[in-house]
Protein backbone atom coordinates (compact mmCIF):
# COMPACT_ATOMS: atom_id res chain seq x y z
CA UNK A 1 0.00 0.00 0.00
CA UNK A 2 1.61 3.45 -0.97
CA UNK A 3 0.51 7.26 0.13
CA UNK A 4 1.97 10.28 -0.82
CA UNK A 5 3.36 12.81 2.65
CA UNK A 6 2.47 15.84 1.26
CA UNK A 7 4.93 19.59 2.06
CA UNK A 8 3.84 22.36 4.29
CA UNK A 9 4.51 26.14 3.89
CA UNK A 10 3.38 28.63 6.92
CA UNK A 11 1.46 31.75 5.55
CA UNK A 12 2.27 33.84 8.77
CA UNK A 13 4.54 32.25 11.81
CA UNK A 14 4.01 34.37 15.29
CA UNK A 15 6.25 33.74 18.15
CA UNK A 16 3.94 34.98 21.20
CA UNK A 17 5.22 33.56 24.10
CA UNK A 18 7.83 31.03 25.71
CA UNK A 19 7.33 28.52 28.55
CA UNK A 20 8.85 27.73 31.57
CA UNK A 21 10.31 24.55 30.20
CA UNK A 22 12.04 26.73 27.12
CA UNK A 23 9.51 25.75 24.36
CA UNK A 24 6.99 28.42 22.23
CA UNK A 25 3.78 29.46 21.78
CA UNK A 26 3.22 29.93 18.34
CA UNK A 27 0.49 31.37 16.06
CA UNK A 28 0.79 30.36 12.10
CA UNK A 29 -1.63 28.82 9.83
CA UNK A 30 -0.20 25.60 7.31
CA UNK A 31 -1.07 25.48 4.02
CA UNK A 32 -0.36 21.66 2.46
CA UNK A 33 1.09 21.50 -1.15
CA UNK A 34 0.01 18.15 -2.28
CA UNK A 35 2.21 18.56 -5.38
CA UNK A 36 5.37 18.47 -3.40
CA UNK A 37 5.24 14.81 -2.16
CA UNK A 38 7.27 12.04 -0.55
CA UNK A 39 6.39 8.70 -1.41
CA UNK A 40 5.76 6.02 1.45
CA UNK A 41 5.34 2.23 0.56
CA UNK A 42 4.47 -0.83 3.32
CA UNK A 43 4.55 -4.27 2.79
CA UNK A 44 4.16 -7.36 4.30
CA UNK A 45 7.13 -8.69 6.31
CA UNK A 46 7.63 -12.17 5.66
CA UNK A 47 8.11 -13.98 9.66
CA UNK A 48 11.14 -15.63 7.91
CA UNK A 49 13.02 -13.06 6.64
CA UNK A 50 16.64 -12.16 8.74
CA UNK A 51 15.64 -8.80 10.38
CA UNK A 52 16.71 -7.39 13.75
CA UNK A 53 13.21 -4.88 13.61
CA UNK A 54 9.90 -5.27 12.77
CA UNK A 55 9.71 -2.38 10.78
CA UNK A 56 12.85 -1.81 8.50
CA UNK A 57 12.57 1.52 6.50
CA UNK A 58 14.70 1.65 2.85
CA UNK A 59 15.19 5.49 1.81
CA UNK A 60 16.09 6.58 -1.69
CA UNK A 61 15.90 9.80 -3.43
CA UNK A 62 16.76 12.90 -1.37
CA UNK A 63 19.65 11.36 1.25
CA UNK A 64 18.37 12.06 4.80
CA UNK A 65 21.42 12.10 7.21
CA UNK A 66 20.30 9.80 10.01
CA UNK A 67 19.86 5.86 11.41
CA UNK A 68 16.72 4.48 9.65
CA UNK A 69 15.47 2.75 13.00
CA UNK A 70 15.73 7.30 14.26
CA UNK A 71 13.74 7.84 11.40
CA UNK A 72 9.79 9.18 12.49
CA UNK A 73 8.28 6.21 10.01
CA UNK A 74 9.69 3.74 12.02
CA UNK A 75 8.94 5.98 15.56
CA UNK A 76 5.37 6.07 13.63
CA UNK A 77 5.23 2.49 13.93
CA UNK A 78 7.04 1.96 17.05
CA UNK A 79 4.11 4.13 18.59
CA UNK A 80 1.25 2.31 17.26
CA UNK A 81 2.65 -0.83 17.81
CA UNK A 82 2.51 -0.51 21.50
CA UNK A 83 -1.18 -0.36 21.68
CA UNK A 84 -2.11 -2.44 18.58
CA UNK A 85 -0.72 -5.95 17.13
CA UNK A 86 0.77 -5.14 14.09
CA UNK A 87 2.81 -7.16 11.92
CA UNK A 88 6.26 -6.76 10.80
CA UNK A 89 6.75 -4.73 7.85
CA UNK A 90 8.99 -3.67 5.23
CA UNK A 91 8.65 0.05 4.95
CA UNK A 92 10.25 1.87 1.48
CA UNK A 93 10.61 6.03 1.74
CA UNK A 94 11.16 7.99 -1.46
CA UNK A 95 12.18 11.12 -0.69
CA UNK A 96 11.42 14.33 -2.84
CA UNK A 97 10.52 16.89 0.07
CA UNK A 98 14.18 18.50 1.00
CA UNK A 99 15.04 18.24 4.69
CA UNK A 100 15.64 21.31 6.95
CA UNK A 101 13.81 23.26 5.05
CA UNK A 102 10.50 24.23 6.70
CA UNK A 103 8.36 22.38 4.48
CA UNK A 104 7.61 19.59 7.09
CA UNK A 105 8.40 16.51 5.41
CA UNK A 106 9.59 14.40 8.50
CA UNK A 107 6.60 15.40 9.79
CA UNK A 108 4.54 14.33 7.42
CA UNK A 109 5.71 11.02 6.59
CA UNK A 110 5.23 10.61 10.22
CA UNK A 111 1.91 11.49 10.10
CA UNK A 112 1.12 9.38 6.91
CA UNK A 113 2.64 6.19 8.18
CA UNK A 114 0.03 6.04 11.05
CA UNK A 115 -2.71 6.65 8.33
CA UNK A 116 -1.35 4.49 6.43
CA UNK A 117 -0.93 1.52 9.23
CA UNK A 118 -4.41 2.37 10.14
CA UNK A 119 -6.27 1.97 7.00
CA UNK A 120 -3.98 -0.96 5.82
CA UNK A 121 -4.52 -2.74 9.33
CA UNK A 122 -8.40 -1.47 9.83
CA UNK A 123 -7.06 -0.23 13.29
CA UNK A 124 -9.93 2.28 13.00
CA UNK A 125 -8.22 4.65 14.99
CA UNK A 126 -10.09 7.68 13.54
CA UNK A 127 -8.98 11.10 12.83
CA UNK A 128 -8.82 12.53 16.10
CA UNK A 129 -6.42 9.86 18.05
CA UNK A 130 -4.70 9.88 14.96
CA UNK A 131 -4.03 13.28 15.67
CA UNK A 132 -3.12 12.54 19.11
CA UNK A 133 -0.81 10.16 18.21
CA UNK A 134 0.71 12.43 15.60
CA UNK A 135 1.24 14.92 18.17
CA UNK A 136 3.54 12.81 20.38
CA UNK A 137 5.80 12.55 17.38
CA UNK A 138 6.35 15.95 16.58
CA UNK A 139 4.52 19.94 17.13
CA UNK A 140 3.09 19.87 13.67
CA UNK A 141 2.26 15.87 12.87
CA UNK A 142 -1.31 16.52 13.82
CA UNK A 143 -1.66 18.91 10.92
CA UNK A 144 -0.50 16.16 8.65
CA UNK A 145 -3.36 13.98 9.58
CA UNK A 146 -6.06 15.87 7.67
CA UNK A 147 -3.74 17.86 5.42
CA UNK A 148 -5.95 20.21 5.29
CA UNK A 149 -5.60 24.55 5.41
CA UNK A 150 -5.61 25.02 9.45
CA UNK A 151 -5.03 27.72 12.35
CA UNK A 152 -1.78 26.36 14.83
CA UNK A 153 -1.25 27.77 17.75
CA UNK A 154 0.03 26.21 21.51
CA UNK A 155 3.32 24.55 19.96
CA UNK A 156 1.68 24.26 16.47
CA UNK A 157 0.02 20.75 17.71
CA UNK A 158 -3.39 22.63 18.34
CA UNK A 159 -4.96 22.50 15.38
CA UNK A 160 -8.29 24.00 13.94
CA UNK A 161 -10.04 24.71 11.13
CA UNK A 162 -9.31 28.23 9.06
CA UNK A 163 -12.03 29.49 6.80
CA UNK A 164 -9.30 30.45 4.16
CA UNK A 165 -7.07 30.71 2.07
CA UNK A 166 -8.18 28.10 0.29
CA UNK A 167 -10.42 29.78 -1.72
CA UNK A 168 -8.08 32.90 -2.09
CA UNK A 169 -5.35 30.99 -3.69
CA UNK A 170 -7.17 29.13 -5.41
CA UNK A 171 -5.99 29.02 -9.55
CA UNK A 172 -2.70 30.54 -8.41
CA UNK A 173 0.79 28.88 -8.63
CA UNK A 174 4.00 28.58 -6.13
CA UNK A 175 7.18 28.87 -6.61
CA UNK A 176 9.67 27.45 -3.93
CA UNK A 177 13.14 27.49 -3.47
CA UNK A 178 15.62 26.42 -1.40
CA UNK A 179 19.46 27.07 -1.56
CA UNK A 180 21.78 24.86 0.45
CA UNK A 181 21.22 26.09 3.64
CA UNK A 182 20.62 24.14 7.07
CA UNK A 183 19.30 25.92 10.38
CA UNK A 184 18.61 24.35 13.66
CA UNK A 185 15.25 24.64 15.43
CA UNK A 186 18.00 25.95 18.47
CA UNK A 187 19.30 28.51 15.65
CA UNK A 188 16.12 29.44 14.59
CA UNK A 189 14.77 30.30 18.21
CA UNK A 190 18.03 31.97 19.87
CA UNK A 191 17.61 35.31 18.77
CA UNK A 192 13.55 35.70 18.77
CA UNK A 193 11.75 37.57 21.33
CA UNK A 194 8.04 36.16 21.96
CA UNK A 195 5.09 39.03 21.05
CA UNK A 196 1.61 39.11 20.05
CA UNK A 197 0.98 40.37 16.51
CA UNK A 198 -1.53 43.42 15.71
CA UNK A 199 -3.33 41.17 13.75
CA UNK A 200 -3.65 37.34 14.05
CA UNK A 201 -2.65 35.36 10.56
CA UNK A 202 -5.52 33.76 10.30
CA UNK A 203 -7.54 37.09 10.15
CA UNK A 204 -4.73 38.13 7.62
CA UNK A 205 -5.00 35.26 5.15
CA UNK A 206 -8.89 35.62 4.70
CA UNK A 207 -8.18 38.81 2.99
CA UNK A 208 -7.48 39.34 -0.35
CA UNK A 209 -3.59 38.05 -1.35
CA UNK A 210 -2.46 41.73 -2.12
CA UNK A 211 -2.95 42.89 1.89
CA UNK A 212 -0.68 39.78 3.12
CA UNK A 213 3.06 41.83 2.36
CA UNK A 214 2.41 44.59 4.43
CA UNK A 215 0.89 42.29 7.12
CA UNK A 216 1.08 38.73 6.90
CA UNK A 217 5.26 38.08 8.49
CA UNK A 218 7.49 35.43 10.26
CA UNK A 219 8.97 36.06 13.39
CA UNK A 220 11.88 34.08 12.27
CA UNK A 221 12.87 36.11 9.14
CA UNK A 222 14.46 38.94 10.60
CA UNK A 223 17.30 37.33 13.15
CA UNK A 224 18.03 34.38 10.17
CA UNK A 225 17.96 36.71 7.26
CA UNK A 226 20.45 38.43 9.62
CA UNK A 227 22.78 35.32 9.51
CA UNK A 228 22.09 34.18 6.24
CA UNK A 229 22.13 36.75 4.05
CA UNK A 230 21.31 34.78 0.73
CA UNK A 231 17.78 33.92 2.15
CA UNK A 232 17.06 37.17 2.02
CA UNK A 233 18.31 37.63 -1.85
CA UNK A 234 16.16 34.84 -2.59
CA UNK A 235 12.88 36.16 -1.32
CA UNK A 236 13.62 39.92 -2.89
CA UNK A 237 14.39 38.14 -6.11
CA UNK A 238 10.95 36.14 -6.05
CA UNK A 239 9.36 39.64 -5.57
CA UNK A 240 10.91 41.09 -8.62
CA UNK A 241 9.81 38.28 -10.41
CA UNK A 242 6.46 39.38 -10.03
CA UNK A 243 5.56 37.46 -6.40
CA UNK A 244 2.16 38.54 -5.06
CA UNK A 245 3.51 37.20 -1.85
CA UNK A 246 6.93 36.03 -0.84
CA UNK A 247 7.93 34.34 2.54
CA UNK A 248 10.39 31.99 4.43
CA UNK A 249 8.11 28.92 5.51
CA UNK A 250 8.58 27.76 9.61
CA UNK A 251 12.16 28.29 10.39
CA UNK A 252 13.66 27.91 7.14
CA UNK A 253 15.22 27.66 4.82
CA UNK A 254 12.51 27.35 2.05
CA UNK A 255 11.67 30.48 0.30
CA UNK A 256 8.17 30.72 -1.47
CA UNK A 257 6.67 32.96 -3.75
CA UNK A 258 3.16 33.00 -4.57
CA UNK A 259 1.90 34.30 -8.29
CA UNK A 260 -0.68 34.39 -10.72
CA UNK A 261 1.38 32.94 -13.29
CA UNK A 262 4.46 30.73 -13.07
CA UNK A 263 7.46 33.05 -14.07
CA UNK A 264 9.65 31.56 -16.70
CA UNK A 265 13.15 29.78 -16.42
CA UNK A 266 13.24 28.79 -12.47
CA UNK A 267 15.96 26.99 -12.96
CA UNK A 268 18.72 29.18 -14.05
CA UNK A 269 17.46 31.99 -11.84
CA UNK A 270 18.28 29.71 -9.29
CA UNK A 271 21.26 27.59 -10.04
CA UNK A 272 22.24 24.99 -7.87
CA UNK A 273 19.52 25.08 -5.72
CA UNK A 274 16.11 23.20 -5.18
CA UNK A 275 13.43 24.68 -7.21
CA UNK A 276 9.72 23.70 -7.07
CA UNK A 277 6.61 24.87 -8.66
CA UNK A 278 3.00 23.91 -9.31
CA UNK A 279 -0.47 25.61 -9.57
CA UNK A 280 -2.43 25.84 -6.38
Amino acid sequence: MISFPCAKINLGLNIIGERSNGYHDLETVFYPIHALHDTLEIKYMDEEFPSNTNCDLKITGNAIDCNEQDNLVVKAYQLLAADFKLPRVHTHLYKKIPSQAGLGGGSSDAAYMIKLLDERFRLNIGYAEMERYAAKLGADCAFFITAEPSYATGLGDIISPVDGPKGNLHGYSIVIVKPDISISTKEAYQAIVPQKPLKCCRDIVRQPIETWKDELHNDFEIPIFKSHAELSGIKQALYDMGAIYAQMSGSGSAIFGIFRELPDNLDTKFPDMFVFSSKL
